[in-house]
C-alpha cells in the first residue's frame, strides 16, 4: 500500500510537473503574443517621434539660416557700400536753423537719396549721379531736389523732384523753378570720383 501511494505520489508529481512544464512553455507564447503589439507600437512612436524632431529642427535651422541671411544681407547694404565719404563722395549739410536733420534724412531717405552704392552706380541699373541739391521751401513744405547725372552742364539739372513733408510722400504737382530758386540749400551730395 505504501508502494502504491507512492507510485500514485510520483505520477502526481509527474503529472504536475508536466503540467508545469506545459504552462511555462505556454506562457513566453502567451507573453510574445502580447507585448508585440506594444513593441510595434513602440518602435513607430519612437519613429515618428524622430521624424517630428528632424522636421522641427530642420525647420528651425531653415528659418534662422533664412532670416540671419535677411538681416545679414540687410546690414552688408547699409552698412559696408563699397564708397568712402572724403574720397568717392562728399556730403554737405546747411539746415541748421531752417529745418530739423531727421526730418530731412527722413526726406532723403524717402526719395532715395541715402543709397550711395545706388547713386555711385553708373550702370542701367543705377542712379548715375554725379550731384545732389536739396533745397528746403518752407512756404510749400517741400524738399526739392535737383539730380544731376554725370555729364551734366552748366549746372543744368537732369531732372527735379520733390518730397512733400506734410502729406510724407513724393509731390504731385507740377514743379517749377520757382519751387527751389531763392530757396535754402540744405543738403547737398557731389560725387568725387571720375
Amino acid at each position: 500500500m505504501n508502494v502504491t501511494i507512492n507510485r500514485q505520489a510520483r505520477d502526481v508529481m509527474a503529472d504536475k510537473d508536466e503540467l508545469l512544464e506545459q504552462v511555462k512553455s505556454e506562457k513566453p507564447v502567451k507573453n510574445k503574443i502580447l507585448s508585440l503589439p506594444f513593441l510595434i507600437i513602440g518602435f513607430l512612436v519612437i519613429v515618428f517621434g524622430a521624424f517630428m524632431l528632424y522636421a522641427m529642427i530642420h525647420q528651425h535651422v531653415t528659418n534662422n539660416s533664412s532670416s540671419s541671411q535677411t538681416s545679414t544681407t540687410t546690414k552688408t547694404k547699409r552698412t559696408s557700400s563699397k564708397y568712402v565719404a572724403g574720397k568717392d563722395y562728399k556730403i554737405t549739410y546747411n539746415n541748421q536753423g531752417v529745418i530739423d536733420k531727421a526730418t530731412l534724412d527722413k526726406g532723403l531717405k524717402v526719395s532715395y537719396l541715402t543709397d550711395v552704392d545706388d547713386l555711385m552706380d553708373t550702370s542701367s541699373n543705377g542712379s548715375n549721379m554725379a550731384k545732389v541739391e536739396v533745397y528746403y521751401n518752407k512756404d510749400k513744405n517741400l524738399l526739392v531736389e535737383r539730380l544731376f547725372e554725370n555729364g551734366y552742364k552748366d549746372d543744368e539739372d537732369t531732372h527735379y523732384v520733390a518730397y512733400d513733408l506734410k502729406n510724407q510722400e513724393m509731390f504731385k504737382g507740377s514743379l517749377y523753378g520757382s519751387e527751389y530758386l531763392n530757396q535754402p540749400l540744405v543738403y547737398k551730395w557731389e560725387k568725387l570720383t571720375k
